[in-house]
């Protein structure tokens, strides 16, 4: 019940004008996003990858209403893939179809993907089409492929566990070679597409990845969990069937469980942090709520004691 209120919240325009404007949210969002500008997001990424860790920049933002606004999403991306490679990163980038103008109009958001993802390809760096709610996973897919057939190798895109379509999407991706990041999926989805129980989440996560990792090569999947079980489960799927690293990573969230990071990268382990950065951090920080909701609880306690 708890996560589908702040599920629901992370879309209530009511309550994005009353928490973007308390200091103590604005404080504890910091623990999940990198900060507001550019340079605090490189700044963590050379911390991270000075520690082992890979990273993807995930510049923060969805559902632009104006066509004029999605210039400024595409040239802070190109900006983001500039810096990556003058300063040598270790690091990708993550993006929202909808931050680039999905809902404007589907031409509008292909012509801008293309032009991150040229840059992209002249610095030989990947692009991850971020997966958004149920409603946009014919079209994400669909525009991901489109790409590929463009000539976009470097461009990969995300499946959730918690979809009953993923089994056959996941199949067909593995047929294509496809660069997937499996997620268990953040948003509030009807019982009739998604699996209502966690335990059956889990369960679609592990067959999911299963299966990927064990599809023949070029197929690459990124292993994004924080769930201890889900872990174990794909590190013993990987130490069984002897899968060299060059066909998998682990991703985790950037400010969550840092000292289980460092762990999978001691195990070796290519390891990734998903590094989100801009003004716009309240529906990220509403879903990192809904996915631990104990750390709702430490805000309230530390709201009380003030």
């Amino acid at each position: 019940m708890l996560r589908r209120l702040l599920l629901y919240l992370s879309r209530a325009g009511w309550a994005r004008n009353i928490v973007t404007h308390w200091g103590l949210a604005r404080r504890m969002a910091r623990r999940f996003v990198a900060g507001e500008t550019l340079d605090e997001a490189l700044a963590a990424a050379r911390t991270l990858n000075a520690n082992g860790l890979w990273v993807t920049l995930d510049y923060l933002g969805e559902s632009v209403a104006r066509a004029e606004d999605t210039a400024e999403v595409v040239s802070t991306y190109r900006a983001t893939l500039e810096a990556i490679a003058a300063n040598g990163l270790q690091a990708s980038v993550s993006l929202k179809l909808t931050h680039l103008g999905l809902d404007i109009d589907e031409a509008l958001c292909f012509a801008n993907l293309r032009r991150v993802l040229e840059t992209a390809q002249q610095h030989s760096t990947s692009v991850t089409i971020d997966m958004e709610s149920s409603a946009y996973t014919d079209t994400t897919l669909r525009l991901y492929r489109a790409a590929r057939d463009c000539g976009f190798a470097n461009v990969g895109t995300v499946i959730q566990a918690y979809l009953y379509r993923s089994a056959a999407d996941m199949q067909a991706l593995a047929a294509e070679g496809a660069h997937i990041r499996l997620c268990k999926g953040a948003y509030l989805e009807p019982p009739e597409i998604a699996y209502p129980r966690k335990k059956d989440v889990d369960a679609s996560f592990v067959r999911l990845m299963q299966a990927y990792l064990l599809s023949p090569p070029p197929a690459y999947l990124c292993i994004a969990t924080h769930d201890e079980a889900m872990i174990r489960a794909a590190e013993e799927t990987i130490r069984q069937h002897a899968i060299p690293p060059a066909r998998y990573e682990f991703q985790m969230l950037y400010g969550i469980r840092p000292a289980r990071q460092a762990e999978l990268v001691a195990a070796g382990h290519p390891t990734r942090i998903y590094v989100p950065f801009g003004a716009a951090w309240y529906p990220y920080f509403m879903r990192r709520l809904a996915e631990r909701p104990a750390n709702l609880w430490f805000m309230v306690r530390s709201a009380l004691r003030r």
